[in-house]
C-alpha cells in the first residue's frame, strides 16, 4: 500500500510527493480537492472513522516522509520505508508518546528531521491525540500477542526443531520479524537494551524502540484487509483471486464462500473450471501403441490428455517422473506406460527377457497393493509376466520372488527386503521403481519413503545400473522439491496438473462443527450430513457417506432412515420403482446379514470389511443399478472398489489409530482416496465433495485439499532407525558416509529450502549452503542414541561406526530403538513365558496403547478369562493392557468394544515379529533357556495355542473340535498317538470312524529321530556328527516344500549355547534317509557329563527334540610333545652347497630361518624327513635340497613327487620344467596310466609326479614295482591333506609305499604346522631328529590376521554384506600393495569384483588399483577372451580361476605380480597353485555350495591355512595383513583353530572296502588277518591310540584295539561280499571272485557294482546303457551347481535321448546329459561343465570297460553291440576332451 500519503487531516491541503532519484530531496506538489478525494478513497476504508482510525502508524510515517522530502535528510522513496529503515519515524513515535510539552516536541522533531518540520508541524500537532490513542491501542494489542506466544521470554533468532511446520498469524509472524531486526539494529548502534530482552515495567516507547514503528504499519494493513481473508487454526485463507496470499496467507479459489450457521459454519469452494486444450493438443492412439503393448490397454480407445501428454516421456525415454495430478486422472496408466516401457527393453525379436528385470510398485497401503495387483496382473498376463504381491499379508517364497517380474508392495515391506540385503537377486535385477501416492512424504509413513528413494539412488551411483524411478502424487505446492528429490529433471521430467485436469470437476464443501459436547456435536453432524443427502437425492444424484467404523455404517444409515421419516422425506430414498427392485429385494432377504436387509427398506445400503463377501458385491450391484439411492460405508470402498458416486460425505474426521494408542485425524491420503469417488465421468459433469469435521480442524483439511500446504519432510523422527539399517546394510560405515547419505534425503532437499523447522537458521545456510554441520549434528545426534542402546559403537574421535548383533536385529525385525532400550534393561538369561510377555508388552512398539476407563470392565474381565500367566502392573497401566491383548490373542478370546478389537489387531500384527527378535537376541548371547521360551512364544503368536496345548490343535482345519478335545482329555501325546494303529485310537476314544484321522495326523507331524557321535578334535575343540532322520509322512499341505529347524548345543544346565544353526529339511530329502551335519564346539577340562542338541521346529508347536550327549566316556586326544622352535640363526647363504652350479638354482643369495635351521638335516644326511611349517615357509627349496643330495650321491636315481591335488602336481612341474630341472638338464614325467608302458620316457625322467589316485592306478596295473625300484626319494608334499575329505588315497599310497618300500628309500613330508606331528613322523617312518615341526607363528613374514563375523544366516545375502567392507579393508591395509579376495566360487568372483568397482566408482576413485598406462591397458585387453575379465582389468581387479583358459589365467598372475593391477580376485583353489603372494590377503567367507547335499559346507581348514599363507611377500613386507570375513557363530572357532597347530587325523575307515578290494584283487591279502596286518601300516593305526575317541573306540588296551581292526575289517568284507566281489573261506579267509579283479583295476564303487551287475544284462539298446551308466555310484557326487538345474534343462533339449521325469538337479540325470553330449558333440553352455564332462567320460569307460570283461560271455548281442559303441565312444571322447 502507498504510503506517501496518509490522507487528508480535515482540511488541510493533500500533498503528494514526488520521488527525485538524482536528489536527495523530494519537492511537495499540491493537487485539487479532487485528487484528495481519490487519494482518500484509495486509502481509507469506507468503514473506519477518519480521525478514529486513520491517523496512526501509516500517517505518521507517511507524514514524515513528506517531511523528509521539503528539506529532512529521511530518505523519502516508498522502497526504503523497511524494517531497517525506519529509524526516523520510529524515533518521532517515541517523541509523540513520550514528550509532553509542545514546544520540546518541535525542537526534538526539528533536529531528528531537519527544516522541512517547521512547515508541517501544525498538521502533526492537530493529528497528535489520534496518532498516540491509536498508537497506543496496537502496542497494548501486540505486546498481548507477545506475552501469550512466549510467557517466559524472547524466542526471538531461535530456530527449533519440530514434527510439523507451524503456521503463525500474520502479527505474529510480522511482530517476531521484526524484534529480529530490531535486535540487529540495536547491536549496530551499540545501545544497552540487547534485541528480544523483555520486561513488564517496559514503557510504550521503549518497546517501539525495540521492535519498531513498521510493525504497527504493517499491523493497520493487515486490519484494513481483515475481510478478505478467513483465519481458521492460526491458517489464514485470502478470498477471491485464487493466487498465492502475501506473509504466508493462502489462496483460495474465486468464487468461495463462507457462510457461519448455528453451531457450525460452512465454507464452499467452487469447482476448478476444465481447462480447454490447446489446438495442438492430440490424444495418443491405442493403436498407435506397439502391437505387443495393446493389450495391455483393452477396452481403451485413447489415453486421456495427462497420459497423452507424458506418454513421449513415459514410454520413449528413461527419465525419472514425477506426475502431480489429482485424484481420478488416470495415473495407474501412467504407471502402465512406464512398465511397457521396461518391457520393450528386455525384449529380443519379440521375446521379453524376464528374468533380467523386475519392477517395484510401491502402494501406500495394503488394499492399494491387492487392487493394484489385480489390475495390473490381468493387463500383463497376454504378455506373460507375473505381478505377485508382496505385503505383510501376502509373503512370497524366494523362487515366487525370482520367477516374478512386478512385485508390488508396501514402503515397509520393500524397505525391509532392501535393509536385510536379504534379496540380493531381486534388488540388483529391479530396473523400474514407481512410487505411488509420494505425497506422503508428510506423514509419518515418510521416512520409510524417504530411506527408500534414498538407497535406490546410491544403489544406482555405486553400481552404475539403471533405475528408473517414477513417482505419482496428488497436486502438491511444492512439487519441484519432491521432483528434485526424486531425481527428477524439471524441465523434461516434472508433469504438473491441478485441479482444472480433473475428468470430472469437484465442488468441496467444508463443514466445521463448533459445538464442543460429544454428545450434541454428533447430532449435528447427522443433521448436517442428512442435510446434505437429502439435497444431493433432491437433485436426483446419488451420495455415499463414508464413516470410519464397521458400527458406525449401520448407525448412520439408521439415523438417515429416521431423519427422513421425521422429515417426510421417504420418497427421496424411495427406489421401490426400479424395474430389478423386486429381484435384488429377493436377494437381500437371503442374507444373513439382518442389518443389510433392515436399511435397504429405506432405500439405503452398507458396506464395511465385515461383511461377507458376497453380501459386500451385492450392495455393489445395487448401488451401481440405482436401486439404493444412499450408501454408507468405511474407506474400505474407497480403496477397493471402484463405485462413483456423485456426492461423497465424509462424516466426521477422527478415527481411531491403535498405533497412536488414540484417535487421530483422517489422513490426506484416504481424504483424497474418498474424494476421488466423487463424481461419475460417463453420466455427470461435476462431482460433490463434502467434509464435515470439529471446527479446529476445518482450517487443516481447507488446506489440505486446497494444495496449499507444503509438505515438509519427517525423516528426523525416524533418522536413529534408518541410520542404523544402512550400518546393517554396509552402505554407511562412518559419519562421513552417513552425511553423504543424508543428502540423498527429502530431509535435505527441504532443509535447504526451509530449515527453521529443522533446527537450522537462515544464518547457517548462508554461510555453510550445504548444509553439512547440521547433517553432521544429526548424525552425530543419531549415533551417540544408537550407541546408547548398544546397537552400534560409535567411535567419536575416528568418526567409525561398527553396528553389534543388537543392531542387526533390530534392522532385521523392524524394531525401534526405544524398544531395543526396553529389552536390554529387562532381558535376562532365566525367562519365562509371563517375563517374556511382560517384556514385551513394555515394548515401545506397544506405548501409545491408551487406557480408557470405559474398557476397564472389559480387560479385568479379559484378564480372569483369558489370561494365562499373571498381568505385571495390572489393568489399568499400559503394560498391563498390553500383555492382556497378547495373551488375549493367544487365548483367541472374544473382544466387545470396538476400540479394544482395533488395539488387539495392532498387537497382533507386531506380537510375533517382536518375540523373534526377542528370540535372535537370546541366541546370539547364548541363553538356552530364554531362546527356547521366546520361540515358544513366537509360536505361540503364530499359531494362536499356547505352549501347553495339544499339538493336534495345529490341525483344527482337517480334524474337528471334539476329536482334539477328546484325545486332549484322554491325556493322549503325540508319541503315544504315533505308536497306535488307527483302530487303537478309534477304539480307545470309543469313536471307529476318527481312528484312522488321527493316525493320519499322528504320522504327519514333524518327528526325527537324533544320533549323535562326539569326536574329539584336539583337547579343547570337540566335532559333533549328527544324524537326523525324519520320522513322519510329509504332506504338501501342511509342511510346504520345506521346513526350518533350529539346532543348538547347549551345556549339562542349558544355560549356554555353544554352537548354534538353521537347518532347512527339504521336501526331496526328508525322503532320502538319514541327514548328516558336522560342527564343532568347545569342550572344557574336567569333562562335562554331557552336554545337550536341542533340535526345536520353527514351526510346529511341540516339535523339539533333545538329544543329551554324554561326554564322560571320551579319551580326549593325547599332549603331543614339544614344537621345534624357530632358533635365531644367521641365515645360511647359497654357497652352502658347495657348488656354484646348484647355488644358481635358487633365486636368493641366502636361505630364510626355516630353511637354515633344516638345511643340514636335508642337504648332508640321508635321514626320513618331516617339516611341519607354515605355507610360505619356503617348504619346496627343502625338497629341493634333499633332491639335490640323492643326484649327488646316485645321480641315476629317480624322485617320486606325490602331491594331493592336481593344482599341486601342475604347478610344480611347470615350475620345475622351467627352472630347477631345466638348468639341471633333467627331465620331468607325469605319471598316468598311458605312460606307464612307455620305457623311454620312463628311463629318460628324472622326477616323476602324479596325484595319490594316479599312483594307486598304476599299482592295480602292476606298474608300482618296477617303477619303485628305480626310486630314491619319495617326496609326499602337503601330507597333512590325508585328514581332508580325499585323503584317504594318499594315506593308502603312502602306507603301501612304506610297507613295501626298500630302507634305503627316503621319505620327506612336507606339511603345514602341525598339531600332531610325532604320529605323523612315525607313520613316515621319521625318527625324532629328522622331525621339524614347528608353530604357526614360525613365518618368514608376521602375520596380522583381522577376524569379522557377519550374521546373516543366508548365504548370498551375507557375501554381498562382505563386499564393502573388503573394499574398506584393501583401501586401508594394501594401500597400493598388492591384496588377494578369495572367495568360494567363480560367480562370486565376478560379484564381488563388480561390488569393489562399484564402490570405488562411488568415491570417485575408479582407477585406484590400476597402475597401467591406457596404452598398456590397450595392449592387455587386446589379447583377453573373458570379457568380464577384461572389464574388470581395466579398474585394475584380476579374476582368476579355473573357468578361464590358460593365457588369461597366465596373463592376471602376471599383471598382479608385476604390480600392474592392485586386487586379485580368485578361489580357494588357486591357493594350491602358484599363487604369488601379496600384501593382504581377504577370504570373503568360508563356505561353499555343496552340491551333493544341496548345503553349504565349510571350507577345510587346510584350505584357509593355504589362502592364509599368500599373505606377506617376502623381503618386502614387514608383515603380512589378512582379514577372515566368517559367519558370525563361527567366528571363535575360527579364532581358536587359525592361531593353533593343525590336527590331522584319518579318514580312511569310512572307505575301507574299497582300498580292501584292491589288495585283495593283487593277491596281498588273502585273509583277516592280512587285512589288519595290512591295516597296522596305515596312519589311521598310528591314531587309535592317541585320539581312540575320534575313532570310537572305546579303549585302549591291545585286545580292544584288535576287536576293533577285525570288525573294520569284518565289515569292509562283509560289502564286499554283498557285492559279488569276494567269498568267505574257511576262518578268517577271503576268497576272491571273478568280478573284483576288473572292479578294482578301474576304481569302481563296491555298493554300485551289483546294481550295474543286475541291470545291463537287460538292456537293449545305447539309450539303456546310458541310463543305466549314469545311474551308477561313481555319479552320486556329481556336483550340480547353482542354477545348473536350468542349464541341464537346456542340455536335455539338446540330445537325443532327453531324460524322461527325471529331476534336473539330480546329479545322474546331469551325469546322462553329458555323456549323451559328449558323444553327441554338443557345446557345453559353460566352462564348468567342460570339466565335468571329461570327468563322466572317463568315469563311464572304466564302468564300462570293468563290466565288460566281467559280464562280456553272458551279454545279448543287442547289449554287446550297446556296451561296444558307448564305451568306444566314451573313451573316444575323453580322450578328445583331454
Amino acid at each position: 500500500m502507498d504510503l506517501e500519503n496518509p490522507g487528508p487531516l480535515q482540511k488541510t491541503p493533500m500533498l503528494r510527493c514526488w520521488p527525485c532519484v538524482t536528489s536527495a530531496k523530494l519537492m511537495p506538489v499540491q493537487f485539487s480537492k479532487e485528487e484528495a478525494a481519490a487519494e482518500e478513497a484509495v486509502f481509507v476504508p469506507k468503514h473506519v472513522e477518519r480521525l478514529q482510525t486513520q491517523l496512526g502508524a501509516r500517517w505518521l510515517a507517511g507524514w514524515c516522509q513528506r517531511v523528509a522530502s521539503s528539506g529532512g535528510e529521511f530518505p523519502a522513496d516508498s522502497a526504503s520505508l523497511v524494517p531497517d529503515n525506519d529509524a526516523v519515524p520510529t524515533a518521532a513515535a517515541r517523541l509523540l508518546l513520550e514528550q509532553t510539552s509542545e514546544d520540546v516536541l518541535a525542537a526534538e522533531l526539528y533536529d531528528l528531521l531537519g527544516e522541512g518540520v517547521f512547515a508541517r508541524i501544525e498538521e502533526l500537532l492537530l493529528a497528535r491525540p489520534s496518532i498516540v490513542a491509536n498508537i497506543r491501542n496496537a502496542i497494548t494489542a501486540l505486546r498481548e500477542t507477545e506475552q501469550e506466544d512466549d510467557p517466559v521470554g524472547s524466542t526471538a533468532g531461535i530456530a527449533y526443531m519440530s514434527d510439523t511446520v507451524t503456521m503463525m498469524s500474520e502479527s505474529q509472524r510480522l511482530l517476531a520479524k521484526y524484534e529480529r531486526k530490531a535486535g540487529r539494529r540495536s547491536d549496530r548502534s551499540g545501545r544497552d537494551s540487547a534485541a528480544g530482552v523483555r520486561r513488564e515495567d517496559e514503557t510504550d516507547g521503549a518497546w517501539l524502540m525495540r521492535v519498531g514503528l513498521h510493525a504497527l504499519v504493517q499491523d493497520e494493513e493487515a486490519k484494513d484487509t481483515a475481510h478478505l481473508f478467513i483465519k481458521l487454526g492460526g491458517v489464514e485463507f485470502r478470498l477471491g483471486d485464487g493466487v498465492e496470499g502475501v506473509g504466508g496467507r493462502k489462496a483460495l479459489p474465486t468464487g468461495t464462500t463462507r457462510k457461519n450457521f448455528k453451531k457450525y459454519e460452512e465454507i464452499f469452494v467452487p469447482a476448478t473450471k476444465p481447462s480447454v486444450p490447446p489446438p495442438e493438443e492430440v490424444s495418443i492412439k491405442i493403436s498407435d501403441l506397439p502391437a505387443w503393448a495393446q493389450p495391455a490397454f483393452a477396452g481403451f480407445e485413447t489415453l486421456n490428455r495427462i497420459q497423452s501428454r507424458i506418454y513421449p516421456t513415459a514410454f520413449n525415454s528413461n527419465e525419472n517422473i514425477l506426475v502431480c495430478a489429482p485424484t481420478g486422472a488416470g495415473k495407474t496408466n501412467i504407471a502402465m506406460i512406464s512398465v511397457l516401457r521396461e518391457v520393450a527393453q528386455n525384449m529380443v525379436q519379440g521375446r521379453i527377457r524376464t528374468q533380467d528385470f523386475k519392477i517395484i510398485y510401491v502402494a501406500p497401503m495394503k488394499a492399494l497393493a491387492a487392487e493394484v495387483t489385480s489390475a495390473f496382473a490381468r493387463r500383463l498376463a497376454p504378455l506373460g509376466l507375473r505381478v505377485k504381491e508382496l505385503t505383510g499379508d501376502m509373503q512370497l517364497s524366494r523362487k515366487e520372488m525370482a520367477e516374478t517380474q512386478m512385485i508390488v508392495t508396501t514402503p515397509e515391506k520393500w524397505d525391509v527386503i532392501t535393509r536385510k540385503g536379504g534379496e540380493v537377486s531381486v534388488a540388483a535385477t529391479v530396473r523400474l521403481l514407481i512410487i505411488d501416492e509420494v505425497h506422503l512424504l508428510n506423514d509419518e509413513r515418510g521416512p520409510v519413503i524417504e530411506t527408500l528413494v534414498a538407497r535406490t539412488t546410491r544403489q544406482v551411483e555405486a553400481t552404475q545400473s539403471m533405475i528408473r524411478v517414477v513417482g505419482l502424487s496428488a497436486t502438491l505446492p511444492n512439487y519441484q522439491d519432491v521432483a528434485a528429490f526424486l531425481g527428477v529433471n524439471l524441465q523434461t521430467g516434472l508433469f504438473y496438473f491441478d485441479a482444472s485436469y480433473r475428468p470430472v470437476p469437484l465442488e468441496m464443501q467444508f463443514i466445521g462443527i463448533s459445538e464442543k459436547n460429544f454428545g450434541a456435536r454428533t447430532t449435528i453432524m447427522d443433521d448436517v450430513t442428512y442435510q446434505k443427502v437429502a439435497d444431493s437425492l433432491k437433485r436426483g444424484f446419488q451420495a455415499m457417506v463414508f464413516v470410519h467404523s464397521r458400527k458406525d455404517t449401520g448407525k448412520t444409515a439408521r439415523s438417515l432412515a429416521l431423519r427422513a421419516q421425521q422429515g417426510g422425506d421417504l420418497d427421496l430414498f424411495d427406489c421401490s420403482g426400479e424395474e430389478t427392485h423386486a429381484l435384488y429385494a429377493r436377494e437381500v432377504q437371503k442374507s444373513r446379514n439382518r442389518e443389510l436387509a433392515e436399511v435397504f427398506e429405506a432405500g439405503i445400503g452398507i458396506h464395511h470389511a465385515g461383511m461377507l463377501r458376497s453380501d459386500r458385491t451385492l450392495v455393489e450391484r445395487m448401488f451401481g443399478a440405482g436401486i439404493i439411492k444412499v450408501l454408507c460405508c468405511t474407506a474400505t470402498l474407497a480403496w477397493g472398489v471402484n463405485l462413483p458416486a456423485h456426492t461423497v460425505i465424509i462424516k466426521g474426521t477422527q478415527l481411531y489409530n491403535p498405533a497412536k494408542g488414540g484417535f487421530t485425524d483422517l489422513g490426506m491420503l484416504d481424504v483424497q482416496q474418498i474424494f476421488g469417488r466423487a463424481g461419475r465421468p460417463q453420466f455427470q459433469d461435476s462431482g460433490e465433495g463434502i467434509i464435515i469435521t470439529t471446527h479446529d480442524k476445518l482450517g487443516h483439511y481447507l488446506g489440505m485439499l486446497t494444495q496449499q500446504t507444503p509438505i515438509e519432510s519427517q525423516f528426523v523422527i525416524g533418522l536413529v532407525d534408518h541410520l542404523n539399517a544402512e550400518l546393517v546394510l554396509g552402505t554407511v560405515t562412518n559419519v562421513r558416509e552417513a552425511i553423504r547419505w543424508l543428502s540423498y534425503t527429502y530431509l535435505y532437499t527441504r532443509m535447504r529450502k526451509n530449515p527453521l523447522p529443522y533446527g537450522v537458521s537462515w544464518e547457517e545456510l548462508m554461510a555453510d549452503p550445504t548444509l553439512e554441520a547440521a547433517r553432521r549434528r544429526l548424525v552425530g545426534e543419531a549415533a551417540r542414541e544408537l550407541q546408547r542402546c548398544r546397537m552400534a559403537r560409535y567411535d567419536e574421535a575416528g568418526g567409525n561406526l561398527h553396528v553389534t548383533d543388537l543392531g542387526r536385529v533390530a534392522s532385521h525385525y523392524y524394531i525401534a530403538a526405544s524398544s531395543i532400550e526396553v529389552f536390554n534393561e529387562r532381558l535376562r538369561a532365566r525367562l519365562g513365558e509371563a517375563d517374556v510377555l511382560a517384556m514385551m508388552a513394555r515394548s515401545k512398539e506397544f506405548d501409545n496403547l491408551t487406557v480408557r476407563e470405559d474398557e476397564g470392565v472389559e480387560l479385568d474381565t479379559l484378564a480372569r478369562s483369558a489370561c494365562v500367566y499373571d498381568i505385571q502392573g495390572g489393568a489399568d497401566t499400559k503394560p498391563g493392557k498390553a500383555n492382556i491383548l497378547l495373551q488375549a490373542y493367544i487365548a483367541r478370546a472374544r473382544i466387545d468394544s470396538f476400540s479394544l478389537t482395533a488395539d488387539m489387531n495392532y498387537v497382533s500384527q507386531n506380537a510375533g515379529r517382536i518375540a523373534r527378535a526377542l528370540f535372535e537376541i537370546c541366541l546370539r548371547r547364548g541363553w538356552s533357556g530364554a531362546a527356547e521360551v521366546c520361540l515358544t512364544m513366537c509360536k505361540c503368536f503364530e499359531r494362536k495355542l499356547w505352549p501347553d496345548a495339544h499339538p493336534l490343535w495345529q490341525y483344527e482345519s482337517s480334524l474337528r473340535f471334539e476329536l482334539i478335545q477328546k484325545v486332549e482329555d484322554r491325556n493322549l501325546s503325540m508319541e503315544r498317538l504315533a505308536e497306535m494303529t488307527a483302530q487303537e485310537i478309534g477304539d480307545l476314544l470309543h469313536h471307529p470312524a476318527a481312528g484312522p484321522q488321527l493316525a493320519d495326523a499322528a504320522a504327519s507331524f514333524p518327528a526325527l529321530l537324533l544320533e549323535a557321535h562326539p569326536h574329539p578334535i584336539t583337547r579343547t575343540v570337540l566335532q559333533l556328527v549328527l544324524r537326523i532322520t525324519p520320522a513322519f509322512e510329509w504332506k504338501e499341505r501342511l509342511h510346504g516344500g520345506s521346513l526350518k529347524w533350529h539346532i543348538w548345543v547347549e551345556d549339562a544346565n542349558s544355560e549356554n549355547i555353544y554352537h548354534s544353526e538353521q537347518w532347512m529339511l527339504q521336501r526331496h530329502t526328508a525322503r532320502a534317509g538319514p541327514q548328516k551335519l558336522e560342527f564343532v564346539v568347545p569342550i572344557f577340562e574336567p569333562l562335562p557329563e554331557q552336554y545337550f542338541v536341542r533340535v526345536v521346529s520353527d514351526e510346529w508347536l511341540g516339535a523339539q527334540f533333545l538329544l543329551p550327549v554324554p561326554l564322560r566316556h571320551l579319551t580326549l586326544p593325547q599332549r603331543q610333545g614339544g614344537h621345534t622352535d624357530l632358533l635365531d640363526l644367521t641365515p645360511l647363504p647359497t654357497t652352502a652347497l658347495g657348488d656354484p652350479a646348484s647355488a644358481s638354482l635358487f633365486p636368493f643369495t641366502h636361505f630364510n630361518p626355516v630353511q637354515t635351521q633344516i638345511f643340514h638335516a636335508a642337504f648332508h644326511s640321508n635321514a626320513n624327513l618331516l617339516v611341519g611349517a607354515p605355507t610360505g615357509s619356503g617348504k619346496t627349496v627343502i625338497a629341493e635340497l634333499a633332491i639335490l643330495r640323492l643326484w649327488k650321491l646316485s645321480p641315476a636315481s629317480k624322485v617320486l613327487f606325490i602331491a594331493p591335488k592336481e593344482v599341486i602336481v601342475q604347478e610344480q612341474q611347470r615350475s620345475w620344467s622351467s627352472g630347477f630341472c631345466k638348468t639341471l638338464r633333467r627331465a620331468l614325467l607325469r605319471l598316468r596310466e598311458e605312460v606307464a608302458d612307455d620305457e623311454a620316457a620312463i628311463s629318460k625322467a628324472s622326477i616323476f609326479l602324479c596325484t595319490p589316485e594316479e599312483w594307486a592306478a598304476l599299482s592295480s596295473a602292476g606298474h608300482g614295482n618296477a617303477l619303485m625300484q628305480m626310486v630314491g626319494l619319495v617326496i609326499v608334499d602337503e601330507v597333512h591333506l590325508l585328514g581332508a575329505e580325499e585323503g584317504h588315497t594318499l594315506e593308502v599310497v603312502v602306507s603301501s609305499l612304506r610297507r613295501t618300500a626298500p630302507t634305503s628309500l627316503r621319505f620327506l613330508g612336507l606339511a603345514t604346522a602341525l598339531a600332531n606331528a610325532g604320529d605323523l613322523a612315525a607313520w613316515l617312518g621319521v625318527a625324532p631328529e629328522g622331525l621339524f615341526a614347528f608353530m604357526p607363528s614360525a613365518r618368514p613374514v608376521p602375520l596380522e590376521c583381522h577376524m569379522q563375523g557377519y550374521p546373516s544366516r543366508f548365504y548370498s545375502p551375507r557375501m554381498a554384506s562382505m563386499n564393502r567392507p573388503a573394499y574398506v579393508a584393501i583401501q586401508t591395509h594394501a594401500q597400493s600393495r598388492p591384496a588377494i579376495v578369495f572367495v568360494s566360487s567363480r560367480r562370486q568372483t565376478r560379484a564381488t569384483a563388480m561390488d569393489i568397482i562399484s564402490h570405488a566408482v562411488a568415491d570417485d576413485k575408479p582407477r585406484a588399483f590400476l597402475h597401467m598406462t591406457e596404452a598398456e591397458v590397450e595392449d592387455t585387453l587386446y589379447s583377453v577372451r573373458d570379457p568380464v575379465l577384461a572389464h574388470c582389468l581395466q579398474f585394475g581387479i584380476g579374476l582368476l580361476h579355473a573357468g578361464l583358459a590358460l593365457p588369461d589365467q597366465r596373463l592376471v598372475a602376471r599383471l598382479h605380480t608385476e604390480g600392474k593391477i592392485q586386487v586379485l580376485i580368485t578361489t580357494p583353489g588357486m591357493a594350491w597353485a602358484a599363487l604369488p603372494p601379496a600384501h593382504l590377503v581377504i577370504i570373503k567367507g568360508t563356505e561353499l555350495s555343496d552340491p551333493v547335499t544341496g548345503r553349504y559346507v565349510d571350507y577345510p581348514l587346510t584350505d584357509i591355512l593355504q589362502m592364509l599363507g599368500r599373505a606377506g611377500q617376502l623381503g618386502t613386507d614387514t608383515q603380512g595383513i589378512a582379514v577372515v570375513m566368517v559367519y558370525d557363530p563361527k567366528k571363535s572357532y575360527y579364532k581358536k583353530c587359525l592361531y593353533e597347530p593343525l590336527p590331522v587325523e584319518s579318514c580312511l575307515q569310512q572307505h575301507l572296502a574299497s582300498y580292501l578290494l584292491a589288495e585283495v584283487a593283487s593277491g596281498a591279502i588273502q585273509g583277516c588277518q592280512d587285512a589288519i596286518d595290512w591295516l597296522s601300516w596305515t596312519f589311521l593305526a598310528r591314531r587309535l591310540l592317541q585320539n581312540p575317541s575320534y575313532y570310537d573306540l572305546r579303549g585302549t588296551d591291545q585286545a580292544q584295539v584288535d576287536r576293533f581292526l577285525s570288525s573294520l575289517v569284518e565289515r569292509a568284507a562283509q560289502e564286499l561280499r554283498e557285492a559279488g566281489l569276494v567269498a568267505a573261506r574257511g576262518r578268517g579267509g577271503i576268497q576272491r571272485l571273478p568280478p573284483a579283479g576288473p572292479c578294482a583295476r578301474h576304481g569302481l564303487l563296491p555298493r554300485g557294482i551289483p546294481r550295474l551287475l543286475q541291470a545291463l544284462p537287460s538292456a537293449r539298446s545305447v539309450e539303456d546303457v546310458l541310463a543305466i551308466v549314469s545311474g551308477a555310484a561313481e555319479f552320486d557326487a556329481l556336483p550340480v551347481r547353482f542354477n545348473e538345474d536350468k542349464l541341464n534343462l537346456q542340455l536335455a533339449k539338446a540330445v537325443r535321448w532327453p531324460p524322461r521325469g527325471a529331476r534336473m538337479d539330480d546329479p545322474h540325470t546331469k551325469a546322462g546329459l553329458l555323456l549323451q553330449a559328449g558323444l553327441e558333440g554338443v557345446a557345453m553352455p559353460i566352462s564348468d561343465y567342460n570339466a565335468d564332462k571329461r570327468v563322466v567320460l572317463d568315469t563311464a569307460a572304466r564302468l564300462l570297460q570293468a563290466h565288460w570283461l566281467v559280464i562280456v560271455g553272458d551279454l545279448e548281442s543287442r547289449t554287446l553291440h550297446g556296451m561296444q559303441s558307448v564305451g568306444m565312444g566314451a573313451r573316444q571322447s575323453s580322450t578328445t576332451v583331454q
